[in-house]
């Protein structure tokens, strides 16, 4: 079997060297169009309806109990320093029979940890929340654009 590469009646002026991107085009189109069949295939997930975030403002109730967790890990009910945790734990069980020997709203306690506190304090709190039977606990935030 031969090849003939070029003839004597050609020149190589007149030789097509331009690349055809017509196979590369062919390819990458069926390329896609796999990717578009596969995606949603390999996407499922349950379906779920999440909630939306919205950023209210917090409004502080008088009955609320407003507990502040330093960087040194010390406790503070509004602004009186707590001794420790079991004195926190009894704070917030009188505090709820007092709402409810008055018939109000049960108090809800709004906790503003230190950045630089570390979580194993301030999870304490929530512990301790948890344990006197408080329902309803808040973080208290700065926003995000917010001076520092």
């Amino acid at each position: 079997m031969a090849m003939t590469v070029s003839s004597p009646d050609h020149d190589d002026a007149q030789l097509n060297v331009t690349i055809n991107t017509t196979p590369l085009v062919d390819v990458m189109l069926v390329l896609l169009i796999i990717f578009l069949i596969t995606i949603p295939v390999a996407l499922k997930v349950i379906p779920v309806k999440l909630p939306h975030a919205m950023n209210i403002p917090t409004v502080t109730k008088p009955q609320n109990i407003l507990i502040a967790v330093d960087k040194n890990e010390n406790i503070y009910w509004n602004t009186e320093p707590v001794a420790n945790n079991n004195e926190l734990i009894a704070r917030m069980e009188a505090a709820l029979e007092k709402a409810h020997a008055r018939g109000e709203e049960l108090p809800e306690v709004q906790i503003r940890g230190d950045r630089s506190a570390r979580f194993e304090a301030i999870g304490r709190v929530v512990y301790d929340a948890q344990r006197a039977g408080i329902p309803k606990i808040g973080f208290i935030t700065e926003p995000v654009n917010a001076p520092q």
